[in-house]
């Protein structure tokens, strides 16, 4: 047998191996994991480690210090200006120094391009933070704004609260719904040319800090 037989003869086996053609389309199995028998804790340190290794910037605290953690994250950041969605909850932003602008779902609310090329951050809300892959969700709501607020500042600083950690992708796309605009988040954005040179912030923020918010009581 020569390579060229070989090779066919591997995908022929692997052919007569797969689901039948005429496999209904409802009877393909679905029975996928969308439960985590892992503890809150255990998950939020799981998340942490996966948004280190991506380079992101991690905080943690608890829900009464929130505001607090915001505050000191912006003033470490240097930040004079930060945008927000009109529906981030206000006491978040109550200890801020800088500038707060708002930016609404309606189109005279909105921020230009322009303008939001001008902040030095936004601060959002997060839908789901999937622990096993370090990834954020964000789904347009009304803590995350409109997907142009997280793309064009340089700069974003996403909220995580304790009961939107999920375990793996499964469970965290079995608690979105499809038809709202979803944006993924693994780290700051980067991309590398074929000598492997990274860049950062080429198609979205240069910085990705996360705040995670422990259980009430919890630091």
């Amino acid at each position: 047998m020569n390579a060229r037989e070989e090779v066919l003869a591997r995908i022929a086996a692997a052919h007569s191996a797969a689901p039948p053609p005429n496999l209904p389309y409802e009877s393909i199995s679905r029975g996928y994991r969308i439960t985590s028998h892992s503890s809150k804790e255990a998950l939020a340190e799981l998340l942490i480690d996966r948004l280190m290794d991506y380079r992101a910037l991690v905080r943690q605290c608890s829900a009464d210090d929130l505001a607090a953690t915001i505050a000191t994250a912006l003033a470490d950041r240097g930040a004079q200006t930060v945008v927000v969605p009109d529906g981030l909850e206000s006491t978040w932003t109550a200890g801020v120094a800088a500038s707060v602008r708002m930016d609404g779902l309606s189109v005279e609310d909105q921020l230009t391009v322009s303008e939001l090329d001008g902040v030095d951050g936004v601060i959002t809300g997060c839908a789901v933070a999937i622990a096993e892959t370090g990834t954020l969700i964000l789904d347009g709501s009304s803590s995350q704004g409109r997907r142009v607020l997280t793309l064009i500042p340089d700069y974003h600083l996403c909220v995580v609260l304790p009961d939107q950690i999920v375990s793996d992708v499964p469970e965290a796309l079995a608690r979105l719904a499809a038809t709202r605009p979803l944006t993924m988040i693994s780290g700051p954005s980067a991309t590398s040319d074929i000598e492997l040179n990274r860049v950062e912030g080429v198609h979205g923020p240069r910085t990705l800090e996360v705040i995670i918010v422990g259980e009430e009581g919890s630091s």
